[in-house]
């Protein structure tokens, strides 16, 4: 028998103005998932769940209900057709939940490119990390009905990923600035991801959407020459946080409270609760995260919340 950990972070969706199509990776936190290889069969699914905990019993233990079994299944399916590598033993897993669920942080994501790195290392690494990405895409669609990389990505490659093309998935992975920071702050509430997607417009204006492609375009600019200011400037999402903000208790003022510490920018993380902001440094990183939570309780709902400052993550999943 051999066993494997694998680890990865919390990542952040959209980064305001880039729904879908752009998201970033942090250190911490992360979820934890576990395989251990037999050589024998134990069921007639090469993967079984033998634990899950921190999800307060939430998850399906199904293989195939479960991101991180999913992924998994779908790796081996891929080793089997494309690589032709016949996978005939049994691996089990366990999943260490240490993000919230419905939280905006990539929770499933991380869990299943935690599972990915693991299952690719058990199998003496028959995959590239840009090759996993496709089966934590897959992952998603298990988890809310899309399948969107703008948190898989970043959970399996790390940095800032900018997805160009989905038919064929073209990905962008953009370094991030060396003194970029970023606060994370969750109120103690849930969003699930299906639903902020069901109040976003089918369709959207031209002026509006000149206005958001020209915010991704600098916002990429900006991180590519650490234009902090530009980076600032432009976090701003006219498609998304509109319709999403009203769905955050105390949203505005939480805002309000991270630009007023030196926050550079201020939106929610993917689809919500969670909100993040950026600076420059990690003592305005640190100022902005504990104004947020202050907004968080002082806000008609009184919310606590936890709070994370971290730079970027460059290295994305990997093998503890």
């Amino acid at each position: 028998m051999k066993t494997v950990r694998g680890f990865a972070s919390a990542t952040v969706g959209n980064v305001a103005c880039g729904f879908d199509v752009l998201g970033f990776a942090i250190k911490e936190p992360g979820d934890e998932v576990i395989l251990t290889l037999s050589e024998r069969k134990h069921s007639s699914c090469p993967v079984t769940i033998s634990a899950i905990s921190g999800d307060g019993g939430k998850l399906p233990l199904d293989p195939k209900k479960n991101t991180s079994s999913f992924v998994v299944l779908k790796f081996l399916e891929h080793l089997r057709a494309q690589k032709g590598i016949a996978f005939n033993g049994h691996i089990s897993l366990e999943l260490k939940k240490h993000l919230p669920l419905s939280s905006g942080m990539g929770s499933s994501a991380a869990s299943a490119a935690a599972a990915l790195a693991a299952a690719n290392e058990l199998l003496g690494q028959p995959c590239t990390k840009m090759e996993l990405v496709h089966f934590a895409i897959e992952g998603e669609r298990v988890a809310c009905g899309s399948a969107h990389a703008d948190n898989a990505a970043p959970a399996i490659l790390g940095n800032f990923v900018l997805i160009r093309s989905y038919t064929p998935l073209d990905l962008i992975v953009i370094p991030p600035p060396d003194d970029l920071y970023c606060s994370l702050v969750h109120p103690h509430t849930e969003l699930r991801t299906s639903f902020a997607r069901s109040v976003l417009p089918n369709e959207i204006p031209l002026k509006m959407a000149t206005q958001q492609w020209g915010n991704v375009g600098a916002l990429v600019a900006g991180l590519l020459t650490a234009d902090y200011p530009l980076i600032g400037r432009s976090l701003i999402d006219v498609v998304a946080e509109p319709k999403r903000a009203p769905l955050i208790p105390g949203f505005f003022e939480v805002k309000e409270a991270a630009l007023k510490a030196g926050a550079l920018g201020c939106s929610i993380a993917g689809s919500g609760p969670s909100i993040f902001a950026f600076a420059s440094s990690p003592d305005t990183a640190r100022e902005a995260g504990r104004a947020m939570q202050e907004a968080f309780l002082t806000s008609k709902a009184k919310l606590p919340s936890d709070m994370w400052v971290s730079p970027i993550c460059r290295e994305g999943a990997r093998i503890l």
